[in-house]
């Protein structure tokens, strides 16, 4: 009889409250995602405080921080919301045309450049109401394997801070499903008229300056390693943080710097940039849309990578 009182006590928005409070460490900041006052969030907080018996968030300077008791609650918290939202998503028919969902893709700005604009072409026709965020995803530093680098996406997938997210990788594990999206390569971007355009030998591509698109600064590049396993070397004079960047610089230089091909192909001609084919391989990889299995039962989510990639899956860890 104890646990139907307690049940009956129990608020789903109490859930959803604790939820976003627990992902923002800040009662304002969660009271704006969940369009309430910090007084109404707070109110909701002392319910949960009396229902949970513990304090569950204590303040700090920079916000709250979840006591011992309410981080062992937020995976539970969150594994019992995303199942409610499945249950509802599935009996709630999702319209495009109608719905004004938003959501969120993760990837490298290099890579939203290019889905981003047909992605676009597609809501205004087929879903004028649904909203895009797009959250901008880092490989790890340092890192080569390709698994490693964006282990910190799948993180963020499951953390539910957004819905898809599109990587250069291949292999995930069974929790997540994945569908080809794109398959790239790269070029050489330089200004038109540049004088490497005329030899674009591979002794003369050492001895150019180099850019390199860098988050963090760092001027050790995919190129170097193919370089050096040919004992080769270059000079990177200069490293910039994202790739428009890039091709504004390169429009005024004579900085050249490997980009990938689909992305020159669809930004690079505005900057006065012309795309020279590399003189050695730089290699291809394959950018995929990932999610994870669970959300695939959401109409919205299934819908969206559909739009996104609409060619049919074949293979057996494939998306659908």
């Amino acid at each position: 009889m104890l646990h139907e009182i307690d049940l009956s006590r129990a608020d789903l928005n109490l859930l959803v409250l604790f939820d976003v409070v627990f992902e923002e460490r800040h009662v304002g900041r969660a009271a704006e995602r969940l369009n309430l006052s910090a007084s109404a969030v707070s109110h909701g907080l002392g319910r949960l405080r009396l229902l949970l018996a513990d304090p569950l968030f204590l303040k700090t300077p920079k916000g709250v921080v979840p006591t011992q008791r309410a981080e062992e609650l937020g995976d539970t918290v969150a594994d019992i919301l995303s199942r409610v939202r499945s249950v509802v998503a599935t009996a709630q028919p999702f319209e495009p045309a109608t719905s004004t969902r938003r959501f969120t893709i993760g990837s490298p700005d290099g890579v939203s450049a290019v889905f981003l604009p047909p992605l676009m072409e597609k809501l205004s026709r087929a879903a004028p109401g649904i909203a895009i965020g797009i959250r901008q995803l880092l490989p790890r530093q340092g890192e080569t394997s390709p698994v490693i680098a964006w282990k910190d996406a799948l993180a963020d997938l499951e953390a539910r801070v957004m819905d898809v997210a599109i990587v250069p990788n291949d292999e995930f594990p069974a929790r997540f499903a994945r569908r080809p999206l794109y398959q790239e390569d790269f070029v050489v971007a330089a200004r038109a008229g540049h004088p490497f355009a005329t030899d674009p030998s591979l002794s003369n591509y050492c001895a150019m300056q180099h850019l390199v698109v860098s988050q963090t600064g760092d001027p050790h590049g995919f190129v170097d390693n193919i370089l050096s396993g040919q004992g080769l070397s270059r000079r990177v004079a200069l490293t910039v943080p994202n790739f428009m960047f890039a091709l504004a610089v390169l429009a005024g230089t004579d900085l050249i710097s490997a980009l990938p091909r689909r992305f020159v192909e669809m930004h690079a001609a505005r900057f006065g940039v012309v795309a020279i084919e590399p003189p050695l391989p730089l290699g291809t990889f394959t950018l995929n849309i990932v999610t994870q299995q669970v959300a695939m039962r959401d109409p919205g989510i299934e819908w969206l990578v559909g739009l996104l990639a609409p060619a049919p899956a074949t293979d057996s860890d494939t998306l659908g």
